[in-house]
């Protein structure tokens, strides 16, 4: 199959608008998806400025798994609800590349051309996003192919994003199953922590890996909230290179 081949076959897919069958809902969990965008900014701005200025206090890393979740569920909802999925992927696309070297710069920035290729998490929604759609509409070769590369290459949270919104797309009108298995995945992070780590939780005997914070996403995703909040869309893109760039120029300046 030539390049060009591939990537007709992508276009004709894109064209294709998602179908939902008459009276069957879209959703029944939370679609208050601006107020929970902000949550999901705040908690990764706090979870960076741990990783990037404070990275054994654990506390910032445990609000920070709150993020990733909310994120795809927000995609999720996004997929069910969009008018144009190109214009869509072309919006998580353009910000994961703008992204990148602040990304980098943030994080790794002495060894800046090493880690150009550890992958932020736009190309990881990006990724995701196009997974969940080739799923939704039975092109198995597009799910798969996305999930590949996800999950071989170097990319933030690898396929747990594609894993998140199959749970909140088949569940989408069932919450409390999608709440049971979505909190599920976590119950081992109660027994696996290791106790030299940092950034794990320990209480008494106990040590509780730092990934099994995210489980408390799962009031704000399942639960539906009306605060009603407007902003606009552009805002939360333009969030994360802008944050990522203001950690870069901190890093220069205090070290």
């Amino acid at each position: 199959m030539t390049a060009n081949h591939t990537l007709s076959r992508i276009r004709t897919v894109l064209r294709t608008p998602p179908v939902f069958p008459d009276g069957v809902p879209r959703l029944r969990t939370n679609l208050d998806t601006n107020f929970l965008k902000l949550i999901a900014i705040l908690a990764m701005l706090i979870d960076h400025i741990g990783g990037a200025f404070f990275p054994e206090v654990g506390w910032f890393r445990w609000v920070g798994r709150l993020a990733f979740p909310i994120f795809c569920y927000c995609m999720t909802v996004g997929l069910l609800y969009t008018r144009d999925i190109k214009k869509y992927l072309f919006r998580l696309g353009l910000f994961a590349v703008l992204s990148q070297p602040f990304y980098v710069l943030a994080f790794h920035p002495h060894h800046f051309w090493a880690e150009l290729t550890n992958w932020n998490i736009f190309f990881t929604l990006f990724l995701s996003l196009l997974a969940m759609y080739g799923f939704m509409e039975r092109k198995w070769w597009l799910f798969l192919a996305a999930l590949f590369v996800v999950s071989w290459w170097n990319f933030d949270y690898s396929g747990n994003g594609i894993l998140y919104m199959l749970i909140f797309y088949l569940c989408r009108s069932r919450p409390g199953i999608g709440a049971a298995l979505y909190c599920a995945q976590f119950l081992p992070g109660l027994l696996m922590g290791q106790p030299g780590d940092p950034l794990n939780f320990t209480l008494g005997g106990l040590c509780i890996d730092w990934s099994f914070f995210a489980v408390f996403a799962a009031p704000f995703l399942f639960r539906p909230t009306h605060f009603d909040l407007h902003v606009p869309k552009w805002v939360f893109y333009a969030f994360y290179p802008a944050h990522l760039a203001v950690i870069a120029v901190l890093q220069f300046i205090l070290f």
